[in-house]
């Protein structure tokens, strides 16, 4: 299996509206966004939200089969810290190595940028995305009672960084 990471351009709209729809259609507990949240965005948001961010997609031969972004923080004293949001991996390629295809993309792009420090958020009912990221050498660093309502249930979210810089 040959899989290519590959950062999104504006002209990647389309690939980016069709792996991120698959993502929150395929795994809905593991995103704070719905379909339904993304479906409803005009064009003009689906570029706004590609190209104010990197955005990298894994493909196996044309079709996107990963996803991974970054959101850094704009504030000055904050500018070495950035966000690692919208993980996914299509099922059948789940410990295939595709999801540290991505993360090592993304955080050759973030050293490149001068961020030091990767955070994410992870649903404490998400064993698995919890044990690739400490594999990844991310550690959890605190607890969000609640942080999501899913199904009509409160679930905590697991807050965990990784320091990338100097």
């Amino acid at each position: 299996m040959t899989v290519s990471i590959r950062l999104l351009g504006p002209e990647d709209v389309e690939t980016f509206r069709r792996i991120r729809i698959e993502a929150l259609r395929a795994e809905p507990d593991s995103f704070a966004s719905s379909a339904e949240d993304w479906e409803s965005l005009p064009d003009d948001e689906w570029r706004r939200r590609l190209t104010d961010n990197p955005v990298f997609v894994a493909f196996r031969a044309n079709d996107p089969v990963g996803i991974m972004g970054l959101l850094r923080q704009h504030a000055s004293k904050m500018a070495h810290r950035a966000t690692v949001v919208m993980v996914y991996v299509h099922r059948s390629l789940c410990g295939s190595g595709v999801a540290r295809l991505l993360l090592a993309a993304l955080i050759d792009y973030a050293r490149n940028e001068g961020i030091r420090q990767l955070e994410l958020s992870v649903s404490a009912e998400n064993a698995a995305a919890i044990a690739f990221y400490h594999r990844e050498r991310f550690e959890a660093v605190g607890r969000i009672p609640g942080g999501c309502i899913r199904n009509g249930r409160e679930v905590d979210d697991i807050i965990m960084v990784r320091r990338i810089g100097d």
